[in-house]
């Protein structure tokens, strides 16, 4: 069984949104037959095929890479987190209706985690709660950073408050990279900032205490932790000899949380795969692929199901660690297949 936690959609019908909220920015999908433009200002943004929005289209494909489940999220553009927060609100809305309705077609094939304004984390907190209690979604997409604030901020308490209060998942996922003015070329912002990203987000998270403060809020983060597993030994190095800036809000070492949050698989690299199974364990990682877009992983799970290991740890990773993130039972998902097959796996399962 295969659920892949990291796959992105929109909606394929969109308002205006210069027109409804008053002024531009915002990037949206237009489509046409089976083309689609992402936006911005009048201007193409991005050339997207049919699979970012129709839920047929991806079906098929997943099922030909005998994916059996994607965890949905919107692209993280729409954070829209410099937006006026009611806008915003609104905004996150639409796209979060847009998904409980895509889930409620089809709920034997995805799971909806909705996007809620942070830049408002009290408006925030209402909606995450609208998401678990009303939509029936599993959690949310955040950005690594809310407009260069990072997530340690006390000011986004109630939303880490909400999220173990409802059991909600949180996926942590890069965006407005750091450096985009410098990096111009080669794709830099893409290859270089996106991982240095989810590692602010989770030495933010570790070094200010949130995860102390709040330890069952379920965080799972981005293309495998990106650059945070290789530099976790200089990470915790200058925890030690710099306790007068690095242990203002714990004492407690970074790499004593890794055991507490989650990962995604996609780090390309077998070797890579190894050092973060060693790292942070391979009951912490799950599938994830980064559907539909270029840098994920265009066969996914191949990276996991390719290397020499117990099935065990195999079935672990490309659907139990999801299954326990999301809170959720294989028996919800299961086809007959894919039953027979874990049946037939189980008496390795004790063995790992």
């Amino acid at each position: 069984m295969k659920i892949d936690i990291h796959a992105h959609i929109l909606p394929d019908g969109w308002p205006d949104l210069r027109e409804r909220y008053g002024y531009g920015g915002f990037i949206q999908l237009e489509v046409e037959a089976d083309c689609g433009k992402m936006m911005k200002e009048g201007e193409l943004f991005r050339i997207v095929d049919p699979n970012l929005w129709d839920p047929e289209t991806r079906i098929r494909e997943c099922d030909a890479d005998r994916v059996d489940v994607q965890v949905l999220s919107t692209v993280p553009v729409m954070f829209s987190y410099w937006a006026d927060p009611e806008d915003c609100l609104d905004l996150s809305r639409f796209l979060n209706d847009h998904m409980c309705s895509v889930v409620e077609k089809h709920p034997k094939r995805f799971v909806g985690l909705g996007t809620v304004p942070m830049q408002a984390p009290e408006l925030a907190a209402k909606e995450l709660e609208r998401c678990m209690n009303e939509l029936g979604l599993r959690g949310i997409e955040i950005g690594t950073h809310v407009n260069n604030i990072n997530l340690d901020d006390r000011r986004f308490d109630p939303i880490w408050e909400t999220a173990e209060k409802t059991g909600a998942a949180i996926f942590v996922h890069p965006w407005d990279m750091m450096g985009m003015e410098a990096l111009r070329k080669y794709w830099m912002p893409w290859l270089v900032s996106m991982p240095a990203e989810t590692s602010r987000a989770l030495c933010s998270l570790m070094m200010g205490g949130v995860l102390e403060r709040y330890p069952g809020v379920k965080f799972a983060f981005a293309h495998g932790g990106g650059s945070f597993p290789a530099t976790l030994g200089r990470i915790n190095h200058g925890f030690e000899v710099r306790p007068d800036l690095c242990q203002i809000e714990t004492s407690t070492p970074p790499s004593d949380f890794v055991s507490h949050v989650y990962f995604d698989a996609l780090v390309h690299d077998e070797r890579a795969m190894r050092y973060l199974m060693e790292t942070v364990g391979y009951d912490r990682i799950a599938l994830g692929t980064d559907y539909p877009f270029p840098l994920g992983e265009h066969r996914p799970g191949r990276l996991i199901e390719n290397m020499t290991m117990l099935p065990g740890l195999k079935e672990r990773m490309l659907s139990g660690t999801a299954l326990e993130w999301l809170g959720l039972n294989r028996a919800d998902f299961e086809t007959e297949a894919s039953r027979k097959h874990s049946i037939d796996l189980g008496s390795h399962i004790e063995d790992v």
